[in-house]
């Protein structure tokens, strides 16, 4: 099937759907100028630093740091959690809501992205499942209360040498160090209790949609296979409700029944 008519049947899609099952990767922020890492030297492009240090963006991307050089860690997450809060998200994403908000049963947002990016461009903090936690919360590094608290009152200056100037943020209850409530990897302190709820969220609206007969449709964007849980999200979903699976993605499109070679913002502005 051609790209013209895989967009013409996701549009079809998307415009009889009752309910919209949105899911996202990084790829999802690129349009809005966020880098994604993709691939060693992606990452180095963003953080001279990390190639400096022989770091790839798994081994930089580690809860470690913040024991070894919390000063290295937060100037990494300071770094990002600056980024994302000064971006503005890209124009797909403003489609997406305002389609969403003319279905019966609205939208409800999968994402691996830490960057409240969804957030920010209005969607519903109720109605969003981020599978990797949010850079926009904290936690102790330690874990000592399982608890996680919003970061909005924290800024972070880097200091030339790319290390975060002194003090840094600390845990509310123990004044340990804390750390961005994000799934690194190697984790084992990751409070999830966030994410939890998000997920019996989800869980309650997809059976709502399920139970009433909701005409579901499945629009994954940006989600590469080198963590496949967002691809994964999608595949299930689109076959428990036998629906095709609308995957928008410049170069790892392959995979589903429709599928748009293209980034987000273009394919959307094409279908919505």
């Amino acid at each position: 099937m051609s790209i013209e008519e895989n967009l013409q049947k996701a549009k079809q899609l998307l415009k009889e759907s009752d309910a919209i099952f949105i899911t996202a990767g990084a790829g999802m922020g690129v349009d809005s100028g966020l880098p994604d890492f993709r691939g060693v030297e992606g990452f180095w492009k963003a953080y001279p630093k990390a190639k400096e240090l022989g770091l790839h963006f798994e081994e930089m991307a580690n809860p470690e740091w913040f024991e070894r050089d919390p000063a290295l860690a937060w100037a990494f997450y300071g770094h990002r959690l600056h980024l994302y809060r000064d971006t503005l998200p890209h124009q797909g994403f403003r489609l997406l809501l305002e389609l969403s908000n003319t279905k019966k049963y609205k939208s409800f947002v999968f994402t691996s992205n830490v960057d409240g990016q969804f957030q920010k461009a209005g969607f519903s903090d109720a109605q969003i499942m981020e599978c990797h936690g949010s850079i926009h919360h904290l936690q102790c590094s330690c874990n000592c209360q399982n608890v996680s608290w919003r970061a909005d009152r924290i800024s972070i200056e880097i200091e030339e040498g790319f290390k975060a100037k002194e003090p840094l943020p600390v845990c509310l209850f123990c004044n340990a160090v804390a750390r961005p409530n994000i799934l690194m990897f190697g984790d084992f302190n990751w409070e999830y209790s966030r994410t939890d709820l998000q997920r019996e969220r989800l869980t309650e609206w997809m059976q709502r949609v399920e139970k009433e007969g909701g005409k579901l449709a499945v629009i994954e964007l940006g989600a590469g296979t080198t963590v496949p849980t967002v691809r994964n999200t999608s595949e299930q979903i689109a076959k428990r409700f036998n629906v095709p699976l609308i995957r928008i993605n410049p170069r790892e499109s392959f995979g589903a029944e429709i599928a748009l070679p293209m980034g987000a913002a273009e394919a959307l502005s094409m279908i919505i």
